[in-house]
């Protein structure tokens, strides 16, 4: 994704009682034939990210809104395809609709914190965005029993409540501590993307680190971190340790 993800569209699959994994399967089928995806899909028992939005140091792009309403141009500055993260509520018979809206709501208040958004300015549904043609999350959200207004409410108290150990945006980072890895991160030789890298840690991994240095921009956060043998990550894909927080 160019220049990075700056939002993220709220839709649903409007297909009643698809599963996410059936959803998956299907755009896995159609990749070759269809110029349509998204990045994750969500019920009451899965989260499945069919697109990396959440797992890799570069989230790739997911088609996910057309292109020719300028709605999101205007809003955000960027095309949703090139800088939005989709995600796809799945509703409807054999689904149940709460666990599947707490499953929803928790994904993009998470999202946001991953990539530094604020919740409450970074979600929007893809009606809002497509008002001619499409109605998702709306019509998705009433087999909840709930409003989009109601889920974008929902969304930015699920970021406050699960995001103690979450540095908000423009917050300076402690001079040194301990850090959890929250995706699959890179280790590198300079604070840049081109550097080489010396190891690769795998997610929920304890990592201390000595210094705060200042290198390349990565989905607008230009902190990386130093461990003791001088080699550095980006912060954006870690979290502080909760024991490190006082």
């Amino acid at each position: 994704m160019n220049p990075g993800v700056r939002f993220v569209v709220a839709h649903d699959t409007g297909n009643p009682g698809s599963r996410a994994a059936a959803n998956v399967a299907y755009y896995e089928r159609s990749r070759n034939e269809a110029s349509v995806s998204a990045h994750l899909f969500v019920d009451d028992s899965e989260i499945i990210e069919c697109i990396p939005a959440l797992t890799a140091a570069l989230p790739e792009k997911a088609w996910h809104v057309r292109e020719s309403p300028t709605a999101d141009d205007r809003i955000y500055g960027f095309d949703a395809n090139d800088a939005a993260i989709g995600v796809e509520y799945c509703y409807g018979p054999r689904i149940n609709a709460d666990e599947a809206y707490r499953r929803y709501v928790w994904v993009m208040a998470y999202a946001c914190s991953l990539h530094g958004l604020d919740p409450s300015r970074a979600i929007v549904g893809h009606f809002f965005l497509d008002p001619t043609r499409r109605d998702d999350p709306v019509k998705g959200l009433g087999y909840s029993r709930r409003t989009y207004e109601q889920l974008l409410r929902d969304i930015v108290s699920e970021y406050v409540e699960c995001s103690d150990e979450i540095l908000p945006p423009g917050t300076p980072w402690p001079a040194a501590g301990r850090v959890v890895t929250r995706v699959r991160l890179n280790v590198r030789e300079a604070p840049n993307l081109r550097a080489a890298i010396w190891q690769t840690l795998p997610t929920g991994t304890a990592v201390d680190y000595v210094a705060v240095v200042e290198g390349e921009a990565v989905n607008g956060n230009s902190v990386w971190l130093q461990d003791a043998r001088n080699h550095v990550f980006w912060s954006g894909g870690v979290a502080l340790d909760p024991n490190e927080i006082a």
